[in-house]
């Protein structure tokens, strides 16, 4: 199969490569670029372990291809923290328990990255929302939606 060239800035770092047309955003990211934090979860867009940001919006990255994001400006949980300080998310799921064997994790602090910055104060009934299409299979979501309205109280003050 020929390959496709493709450029992308992830996480403020410019990659070129040359890609199967069939190939994955989330693989590319893994098998390429060695950014193991976005998880495979489904493959079917349904747990939301692999959610990125692509030019400042959310999308699921088991669902777009590689060759769709060329030229794209993309973000991973690699990306949040500055350094070794955390992102006000990362450290708010941190303090608040909002992990736990961590394999959502990266999608629910990028999910709710892009949540916070459309609705810098959001109620517990709306971060529920925010997250719907996030699955959890440890907890109960309650120390997800606190960590996020912690984060949400932290970041706006």
């Amino acid at each position: 199969m020929e390959k496709i060239p493709i450029q992308v800035t992830v996480n403020g770092q410019s990659h070129q490569a040359e890609v199967e047309p069939r190939m994955l955003l989330v693989h590319f990211l893994r098998e390429e670029l060695g950014l193991t934090g976005t998880k495979i979860g489904c493959d079917t867009s349904q747990c939301g372990a692999c959610v990125v940001m692509m030019n400042g919006a959310t999308v699921k990255s088991c669902t777009c291809l590689a060759v769709q994001a060329d030229g794209a400006d993309i973000g991973t949980i690699e990306g949040l923290a500055n350094g070794n300080d955390l992102h006000p998310i990362q450290e708010a799921f941190w303090d608040n328990h909002g992990l736990q064997c961590g394999y959502c994790t990266a999608g629910m602090i990028m999910t709710a990255v892009e949540m916070l910055e459309r609705n810098p104060h959001p109620s517990a009934d709306e971060v529920r929302a925010g997250l719907e299409g996030n699955i959890c299979r440890c907890t109960g979501y309650q120390n997800i939606v606190k960590s996020i309205l912690a984060a949400a109280e932290k970041i706006g003050g």
